[in-house]
């Protein structure tokens, strides 16, 4: 079993997560961050890397991707240590040494001294394409973190929503091919994004599901079943994307004695604390009075979370960490 010890654990690797890593490294805190995802960003990279963002300071808009590159760059100088595709799991409290240990589902310990918890929504799970399903890793995915595996080849993408035509989109210039399936006629996805991909070269099939995959080995081909027509489509196909949406839910964090509102935030004060001692959260979990769900706000939480971690770590600390430009560090 993996053991690691440091100052503050931060439970999600999204937007919010990525810059409390940033935010403990200003105040000299060594920090982990665990994320049930294989991949750092959490929601903005596995639903919309591509898509423009237009309400973060500074940005008049910014690519989901390029603001996540951007966040881990930032916290890059501090050295955080990311434990991703492992689920923070067990709580334990070792009270005589005033730390948290926490096992993931990889078996991995972390003893912290503070947790700050920035996991969005939760743990949240693709949903599945039963009709695909044992290609999974062989030409179907879930997730497209980057285009490079897909050029040349033949993609299809199932889905109506925002990360089914983004990733429709994005594919289309690398790939040698780029159909979208829908079950339904309308989508689900923003009004903009449709009309681009209805412009673009994407072949859109609407009122159809997959129904079979084939391949020897890879996935070579799909079948498409389409409403009024006698048979199924086959279609020539290397990459699968399911794009169906994802469930989401607190799973083990349900279990570590949190006051919930709505059975599904963590409720918390002004200092972003929680009700157990030494945990804060910030993001989209987080919840209190007159709370906006928005990475611009989630910024400013985790800053106080993990500002407050400090003083709660060392009581000696100040809760001001000073201006960047007091101690400015080259970029």
């Amino acid at each position: 079993m993996n053991a690691i010890e440091v100052d503050v654990l931060i439970v999600g690797a999204g937007p919010v997560g990525l810059f409390g890593a940033y935010y403990a490294g200003v105040r000299g805190l060594r920090v982990a961050v665990v994320d049930s995802l294989s991949q750092v960003g959490g929601q903005v990279s596995a639903m919309y890397p591509e898509k423009q963002i237009f309400d973060i300071a500074g940005f008049p808009a910014v690519s989901g991707r390029r603001l996540v590159e951007n966040l881990v760059r930032q916290a890059s100088r501090y050295k955080p240590i990311y434990l991703l595709g492992q689920e923070a799991q067990q709580l334990d409290r070792v009270a005589q040494d005033r730390l948290f240990v926490v096992k993931t589902s990889a078996g991995t310990e972390i003893a912290a001294g503070a947790i700050v918890v920035t996991g969005g929504i939760g743990t949240f799970t693709p949903r599945p394409l039963p009709a695909g399903e044992s290609f999974l890793g062989r030409g179907l995915e879930y997730f497209v973190p980057s285009s490079d595996e897909y050029a040349g080849r033949d993609v299809v993408v199932v889905g109506g929503g925002d990360s089914a035509v983004d990733w429709a989109l994005m594919l289309h210039p690398v790939a040698a091919s780029v159909t979208l399936v829908h079950r339904r006629e309308a989508f689900r996805a923003h009004h903009g994004s449709v009309e681009l991909l209805r412009t673009s070269p994407v072949e859109i099939i609407t009122n159809a599901q997959v129904t079979a995959a084939s391949g020897n080995g890879e996935l070579a081909s799909i079948d498409v079943a389409v409403t009024g027509e006698p048979a199924p489509r086959t279609i020539r196909c290397q990459r699968l994307v399911a794009a169906l949406g994802f469930t989401a839910n607190l799973g083990p964090l349900r279990d570590w004695g949190f006051e919930l509102h709505d059975n599904r935030h963590l409720v918390v004060d002004a200092a972003m604390r929680t009700n157990v001692p030494g945990i804060f959260a910030a993001g989209d979990i987080s919840e209190y009075d007159g709370k906006v769900r928005l990475i611009a706000v989630g910024f400013g939480e985790v800053a106080t979370a993990v500002n407050n971690a400090a003083v709660h770590l060392d009581p000696d600390a100040q809760l001001f960490p000073g201006h960047s430009t007091d101690n400015p560090m080259p970029v």
